[in-house]
């Protein structure tokens, strides 16, 4: 079996890693999704190309708490798999399965493996029902994996085989080579997007609260509200200047945490709620390519870590941008968990939802790239733009933004504003009676589109700029090409991957 992205399954001369072993199939895991699963059930489908087996579409789901959830998640999960692969034209003709949970207290791997062979078992069962049989099923615990299917005990002992180190198999040289990067586990990336809590987050709410009860005479003012819109983003315009003349901070825990100094409470609380104004959103949206695109993607990071307390909702903005622009510059994984995040924060948001589902279905961000760069005037705003800054485009390897000291700033295209429109939402949830408010205006979302379902989580410058040349080599940086849109289910109480 040849582990090659779909995206690439096209050229002749592409290098091949043959995997043949358990060992190796477990080892390959990680260069699959382009991170390391948690508590989850991994699927991934395998295509017949000259007579052998290849890659293709993965899928992932959050192992459910209860046995008694455990049919239901592997039907769900195969079909979807199959169901994604038919849509791209390429039936599965073979899967493996992996099963990924680490030990309760007092339990060991191998309990693991023993108390999950009944969902390995559901797994392979619901998978031949539909004529694609399992042809390995891994259990993946405490540094150790199992074997479901093979019984050989020198190969698959009863006490399990250790792990190879990280990158020091033949797979994780050629991934390097092809400059495929795997991040840690999806908890990490998702505690970038969490909500404060503490202290901090009290005086947050207080902002937010005193922000709320000055802008909500103006939002409902039609003379008024493209006002709001302007200031919204003039400010955000400024943070993102800030952000980017930034000094680099190494990790991502120390660079959120200097992007979280650089903006005050007010600042922040007058960004969220400006934001849950569906034009103002949408003009926002346009900070998507080249320079603009990481002071951007930090800067709806730490908006979304400042939706504390009852404005949890105001979440799904934010995190939507966030999703969007991260899709935008190539890194899947990040846009799917944020994006996810957006649908948990409110299910019925119809900017996240479409995001989602066309993040999922592989479709090409460029598309909605055109319609965004049509939507702006082609005049520039002078003393502001944005400087360089790439933190979050898939394989920058930098957890900064942030070009060479004394390089100038860009001015960039001024967007056109939206004609009055009814606003997506009310900027201040000043608790139940400004929550009601905020929903009344928002549009219909009843028509949902098939097959996304809600998901759980646990400068002066206008936008513009030119597109940021992508690649793609292996399996597509920051996440696998092909993974399918998946329900998961909480894990154990705990925050489960998205």
């Amino acid at each position: 079996m040849t582990n090659r992205s779909e995206a690439r399954e096209a050229a002749d001369d592409d290098p091949q890693v043959t995997l043949r072993t358990p060992a190796e199939l477990a080892d390959a895991l990680p260069y699959l999704l382009g991170h390391r699963p948690e508590d989850s059930i991994v699927l991934a489908a395998l295509y017949d190309r000259d007579g052998q087996g290849r890659f293709g579409g993965r899928a992932r789901l959050g192992i459910p708490a209860g046995p008694d959830d455990w049919p239901g998640a592997a039907r769900e999960l195969v079909r979807g798999l199959v169901a994604g692969g038919e849509r791209r034209g390429t039936r599965p003709v073979r899967m493996v399965a992996y099963l990924c949970q680490e030990p309760a207290p007092g339990e060991s791997g191998r309990q693991v493996m023993e108390r999950l062979r009944p969902l390995a078992q559901t797994l392979r069962l619901e998978s031949g029902a539909l004529d694609i049989p399992v042809v390995e099923a891994l259990c993946i615990s405490d540094g150790r994996f199992w074997s479901y299917c093979h019984d050989d005990e020198v190969n698959c002992p009863p006490e399990g085989v250790p792990m190879g180190l990280p990158g020091t198999s033949v797979l994780a040289a050629a991934a390097a080579y092809a400059g495929i990067q795997v991040r840690g586990s999806l908890r990490e990336l998702r505690r970038r997007l969490l909500p404060w809590e503490g202290a901090a987050a009290a005086e947050q709410e207080s902002a937010l609260d005193a922000a709320g009860s000055a802008l909500i005479s103006r939002i409902f003012d039609t003379t008024r509200r493209g006002d709001v819109a302007e200031d919204t983003l003039d400010l955000a315009a400024r943070l993102m200047d800030r952000l980017a003349g930034a000094p680099a901070a190494s990790g991502t825990a120390a660079a959120d945490g200097r992007d979280d100094r650089l903006i005050t409470h007010d600042e922040a609380a007058a960004l969220v709620l400006g934001l849950q104004d569906r034009t103002t959103r949408d003009r926002a949206a346009g900070w998507m390519e080249g320079a603009e695109a990481g002071p951007a993607l930090r800067l709806w990071r730490a908006l979304a870590r400042r939706c504390v307390g009852p404005y949890g909702e105001h979440a799904a903005a934010p995190l939507s941008l966030a999703g969007w622009v991260a899709w935008s510059t190539g890194d899947e994984l990040e846009a799917r968990e944020a994006l996810a995040m957006a649908l948990g924060a409110d299910q019925d948001y119809l900017f996240a939802r479409l995001l989602h589902q066309a993040c999922n279905e592989g479709l090409d961000p460029e598309s909605i790239r055109r319609c965004l760069r049509t939507d702006r005037a082609g005049g520039a705003v002078t003393g502001g733009g944005v400087q360089g800054g790439t933190e979050g485009a898939a394989g920058s390897g930098t957890d900064d933004g942030g070009v060479a000291p004394g390089a100038a700033a860009r001015a960039v295209p001024r967007p056109r504003a939206h004609p009055a429109a009814a606003a997506d939402g009310h900027p201040a949830r000043l608790r139940t009676r400004h929550r009601a408010l905020r929903r009344a205006v928002r549009p219909d979302a009843t028509a949902r589109p098939e097959g996304v379902r809600p998901r759980t989580p646990m400068g002066g410058a206008r936008p513009g700029g030119s597109r940021a040349a992508r690649g793609e080599a292996g399996v597509a940086r920051g996440g696998a090409r092909g993974e399918e849109s998946i329900r998961r289910e909480p894990v154990r109480g705990a925050e489960e991957e998205g």
